[in-house]
C-alpha cells in the first residue's frame, strides 16, 4: 500500500510540474511583428493601452501569431506563454524607451527581435546623409545585455530587417540607398547574433530568393508594399522561425 501511495504521489508531483508555467516567448519589433495585436487597429498604441484579455486578438495576425499557434497546438503539455510586443512604426529608439516594461518586466525565456526598417525609413525621409550603424549596433547590443543580465540563460532570436522592390516601393527614388542601409543593419544583426550565440533569421535573403524564383504571380504576392509581408510572406517568416528554433532546441 505504501509503495502504491508513493507512486501516486510521484505521479501527482510530475503532473503539477507539467502544468506549471512553461517557457515565456516574447516577440518585439515594429508593425511587421505587431499585426494589430490587442485591438490596436493598426495604430502605434502602446502596450499598456491594448487589450490583454481578449484571446481573439491577443497575438495579432503576423508571423508571431503563426509561431504561437504552431507551438501551442502541437505541445499543449508544455504550457508555452507567448507575448506580442511589436508596435507599428517603432525604431530601435522606441524599443529602448519601453524595454523595461515590455521585455524585462515579462521575464522571457526566449526573446525574438525584429527591428530596423523604420530606423532606415525615418533617416531617409529626414534627409540624413550618414547612418551611424556603429551607434545603432552598440545600442542594440546594450538592450540584449540588459536582458541577459536578468536571465543569463535567455535564448535570443534575431531577425534580419528586409526590403523588397515591390508595390509602391517601385516608385521610390531612393530604393537603392534604402536597400544599402537595410543591408548594413542586417549585417550588424548578424554580427550581434554571432557574438551572442543567438539564432539568426536571414529574412532578407529568404525573401530575395523567394521573390526571385516565384513566377506567374504579382510582384506584391509576398511583400505588398516593399516593407510589409502578405499572409503568404508571414507564413514564410514563421516557417523559418520554427525551423531554426527547433534546430537549436531553444523551445525545449
Amino acid at each position: 500500500m505504501m509503495k502504491r501511495l508513493t507512486f501516486l504521489t510521484l505521479l501527482l508531483s510530475l503532473s503539477l510540474c507539467l502544468n506549471a508555467g512553461g517557457k515565456r516567448i516574447l516577440f518585439i519589433g515594429d508593425s511587421i511583428t505587431d499585426g494589430g495585436w490587442g485591438k490596436s487597429g493598426g495604430s502605434a498604441k502602446p502596450s499598456d493601452k491594448r487589450t490583454h484579455w481578449d484571446m481573439n486578438h491577443i497575438y495579432g495576425h503576423s508571423y508571431m501569431f503563426l509561431c504561437a499557434a504552431h507551438y501551442q497546438a502541437e505541445y499543449p503539455e508544455r504550457n508555452y506563454e507567448f507575448f506580442n510586443r511589436g508596435i507599428s512604426g517603432n525604431t530601435l529608439t522606441d524599443l529602448e524607451k519601453r524595454w523595461n516594461t515590455d521585455v524585462l518586466a515579462l521575464h522571457p525565456d526566449v526573446l525574438s527581435v525584429l527591428i530596423g526598417t523604420n530606423d532606415v525609413d525615418i533617416f531617409i525621409r529626414n534627409g540624413g546623409k550618414d547612418f551611424d550603424i556603429t551607434d545603432w549596433e552598440a545600442r542594440y547590443r546594450a538592450l540584449l545585455d540588459s536582458a541577459r543580465v536578468q536571465n543569463p540563460d535567455l535564448r535570443i532570436v534575431l531577425g534580419a530587417p528586409f526590403v523588397a522592390y515591390t508595390g509602391k516601393m517601385r516608385k521610390s527614388e531612393n530604393y537603392a540607398e534604402r536597400k544599402r542601409m537595410i543591408r548594413q543593419c542586417a549585417s550588424a544583426v548578424k554580427r550581434i547574433a554571432d557574438d551572442y550565440n543567438a539564432i539568426y533569421l536571414p529574412y532578407d535573403v529568404m525573401f530575395a530568393k523567394t521573390i526571385g524564383k516565384t513566377h506567374g504571380v504579382s510582384d506584391t504576392y509576398w511583400i505588398w508594399d516593399g516593407i510589409h509581408p502578405t499572409a503568404a510572406g508571414h507564413k514564410l517568416m514563421s516557417d523559418l522561425w520554427i525551423k531554426l528554433i527547433d534546430k537549436s532546441r531553444a523551445m525545449r
